[in-house]
Parts: structure tokens; sequence; C-alpha cells
């Protein structure tokens, strides 16, 4: 039965999402990256926004994902997740398991902040290096207009 609905409040609209992607690209290929995925997830860990680069490698997507995700998860960049917890390999096992293979705590992953210094979502990038592909969402993040998070002060 079809009506009418009480509409979710957006924090992240579909084109700054795109915005992100966009800028990501635009950051590897003016860098002479290899090809990339990202990914943009909103609070919930729903993908609002998520391409390839032509010639990028198809499991970039999931690590994108869990990268974006590992960030999100947590409230810090995945790189930060990743090197916390680098002398506990049986807690990012757990993780790992309880997010079902959402979870890469490596660099790539970076939170996405409002202008209160709150997570509003994330962006996960695959397909260069681990530090590239945490650059090119720290660029596309700032350029949509948001503040890229890595870890609090």
């Amino acid at each position: 039965m079809a009506g009418k609905v009480f509409r979710s409040h957006v924090q992240i609209s579909r084109l700054q999402a795109r915005q992100i992607v966009d800028t990501a690209f635009s950051e590897a290929r003016n860098t002479d990256m290899e090809p990339l995925t990202v990914v943009v997830l909103d609070m919930g860990g729903n993908i609002i926004a998520a391409e390839r680069e032509d010639g990028c490698a198809p499991l970039r997507f999931a690590v994108a994902r869990g990268k974006a995700y590992a960030a999100l998860g947590n409230g810090i960049a995945s790189r930060i997740v990743g090197e916390r917890n680098q002398q506990r390999p049986a807690f990012l096992a757990s993780v790992a398991a309880a997010a079902e293979g959402t979870f890469v705590p490596v660099p790539g992953g970076v939170v996405i902040l409002d202008e209160n210094d709150r997570v509003i979502g994330a962006a996960g990038v695959s397909g260069a290096s681990s530090d590239e592909d945490e650059q090119a969402a720290l660029v596309g993040i700032r350029k949509a207009g948001f503040q890229a998070g890595l870890a609090p002060d």
C-alpha cells in the first residue's frame, strides 16, 4: 500500500557524495595514481555513492567499502584503527568477523565530519598505495565542503 511517509534527514547528499568520488578520481589522475574505486557511506553505513575507474580490479570495491566502514564504525580513520591495534590481532580479527567482512583497517578510509566535528559518514578509497588512497579521500571530502577526520586532537 503506497502512501506518504516521513523522510529521513540527509546529512550527505547524493550530489556531495558524487563530488567526493569525482574529486578523488581527479586527484588520482592529476598525481598519476593507479585506477581507484571510491565508496561514500552515510552514518548508517549505507552506500550513497560508489564507483570504480576503468582498469580498477574488481576486489577494490570490497576493500574501499571495508576501509570506509572501519573508519565509520570506529570514529577515526582506518589507518588509525590499524595502527592503534597492531599488537591486538585477536581484536582486529574479532571485529572483522563481527563486521562480516566489511572491516579493512588500513589507510584509505576517512570519516566525514560536520561543522561540530561529529561523524556523519565516511569515504573509502582503494586502488593505489594506501597512502595515496587516503590522500584521495581527504581531498574529495574537503572539496565537497566537509571536514575530513583522521583522529581527534
